[in-house]
């Protein structure tokens, strides 16, 4: 077993703050300047994060197919948000969908095709009864929508029905491929924004700034420095902390670029944050408990989840060699005393001591050990590049992702046209801001520490210096694969290619 000197010195200084009642804790800091040296922005990092609001170009792709029903269904498995989307084998009694709606003319039920497990859901519940924004003095609108798809034999994923709130009504029509051009349209817009609101929340600040700020400061507060567990994880806090005080100051704040110009800014933003803190679970931060969860499992042209796989079994295999050359047997994890201060920690101010998340509240094995940090470090690297990279990708055609509407749905059907639509959307500036801000948070820092890569030698035994380099190896025969791959791809998935992916939470 590992023993630390009590000699060393472990971060201390490293104190909690409550932001805000029932999301996760974080550090407690006067500013960036006070932040240990080790965790702050380089030189290089601030001057580009001062001056990167400098232009914006259009995505051509989704300017071009942004209307389309192939491109709306493929963005739920490979767009920013690929967290939304399970297989549906009970349509949910709140959504009525009918077989004469979605198979017009006899040639299939669902019930048959949820039996073949062709049928699938997204429901965007965590958003219901918000009280949405005020933005340039105009009232805002959020849905909360249903979204069902349907896998075609060509294996096309296709939306078949919209419902644009929770509960069925006659003021609230399923909405379907066969009503109006802009009936049809204006249903996916409403759904589009929506994704927007719950995977900034929720999939992107929660599950992964929130959460790795969480890991990295419980680290710093619980670990020495000669511990194989810090040498393992500091690489994947570089930045972390830094960007998350900036993100508090510039975008959640009263001011912030979120509270202002999103449908959910304000009071809204509390509720979604804390609605989906009550959610979250151990087994959905690890890919493939989730993935088998919701049933994706065999889904096809799923890139998200075929490259996040193969990297998390890629990590899973560093973590448990080095982990195992340092913990023999379970017995030397029980009695680790640092080990357990440090996962009590997280578990009461990460997820705030509710043992219903299925976090440990502390380690019995080096297997949960293992598990756990295979998980952090995916969070903070993989599904953090996963559904961050994109935003600029998908958000910066602004009809595709718009980030507040500014009329309320339809009612009925056959009342919507270009007009109506385009009145719906955001005013200019609301628009500008938006685009300028999932650019910045899109782009590439050029000191940027790609997943692998380590500036810093932490090891110096020969052990876990050589699964470092079976690591680095095993990285770049995937990415390899993903470039070859992509080659053939109409839109190449490159979020998950180890060259593409940071190290950790650093934009």
């Amino acid at each position: 077993m590992f023993h630390v000197p009590h000699c060393y010195v472990v971060f201390r200084f490293c104190s909690w703050h409550v932001y805000a009642e029932g999301i996760p804790h974080c550090i407690k800091t006067e500013g960036p300047l006070s932040l240990p040296p080790e965790v702050q922005f380089s030189f290089t990092k601030k001057t580009e994060f001062a001056y990167t609001f400098n232009f914006v170009l259009f995505p051509d792709y989704v300017h071009e197919h942004w209307k389309e029903d192939a491109f709306f269904g493929y963005q739920f498995l490979n767009g920013v948000n690929p967290m939304m989307i399970q297989r549906c084998t009970t349509l949910p009694k709140i959504f009525p969908v009918t077989d004469d709606m979605v198979f017009p003319s006899g040639q299939g039920s669902l019930t048959d095709e949820m039996k073949k497990g062709n049928i699938f859901l997204c429901d965007y519940k965590r958003l219901d009864g918000l009280k949405p924004n005020t933005i340039n003095g105009k009232k805002q609108y959020l849905m909360a929508p249903l979204v069902l798809l349907h896998k075609r034999p060509d294996d096309t994923l296709m939306p078949i029905a919209i419902q644009l709130k929770q509960t069925p009504a006659d003021d609230n029509p399923i909405f379907l491929p066969t009503d109006s051009e802009y009936d049809w349209l204006i249903a996916k817009i409403f759904v589009r924004s929506a994704d927007f609101n719950e995977h900034q929340l929720n999939v992107h600040l929660l599950r992964t700034h929130l959460l790795a700020e969480v890991f990295a400061v419980s680290l710093l507060r619980n670990i020495p420095m000669v511990h194989p567990l810090y040498k393992l994880l500091i690489p994947h806090t570089r930045y972390t902390l830094q960007i998350n005080f900036l993100a508090r100051l510039t975008l959640i704040s009263p001011t912030g670029v979120f509270t202002q110009f999103t449908s959910s800014g304000g009071e809204a933003m509390t509720t979604i944050l804390k609605r989906s803190m009550s959610s979250l679970t151990y087994r959905s931060l690890c890919i493939p408990e989730d993935i088998a969860d919701r049933g994706l499992e065999d889904v096809p042209n799923f890139y998200y989840r075929d490259d996040g796989l193969k990297l998390w079994d890629i990590i899973h295999r560093l973590v448990q060699g080095v982990l195992s050359y340092y913990y023999k047997k379970d017995t030397e994890v029980q009695d680790d005393p640092e080990l357990q201060k440090w996962i009590s920690d997280i578990f009461e101010h990460g997820f705030l001591s509710q043992a219903a998340t299925g976090i440990p509240e502390r380690f019995t094995t080096v297997a949960e050990l293992v598990k756990f940090v295979t998980m952090m470090i995916f969070t903070g690297s993989a599904q953090h590049s996963a559904v961050n990279s994109g935003q600029y990708d998908y958000g910066g055609w602004m009809p595709n992702t718009p980030t507040s509407l500014q009329l309320p749905p339809p009612t009925k059907k056959g009342k919507t046209n270009e007009e109506t639509m385009l009145q719906t959307f955001p005013d200019v500036n609301t628009t500008v801001q938006g685009m300028a801000t999932v650019w910045l948070l899109s782009k590439q820092s050029s000191d940027f520490v790609p997943i692998g890569q380590y500036p810093e030698d932490h090891f110096n035994e020969d052990t876990p210096c050589k699964l470092i380099k079976a690591f680095q190896e095993e990285l770049k025969v995937l990415s390899a694969a993903i470039k070859a791959r992509n080659k053939s791809l109409k839109i190449p998935y490159t979020y998950m290619n180890p060259a593409e992916v940071e190290n950790s939470v650093a934009i």
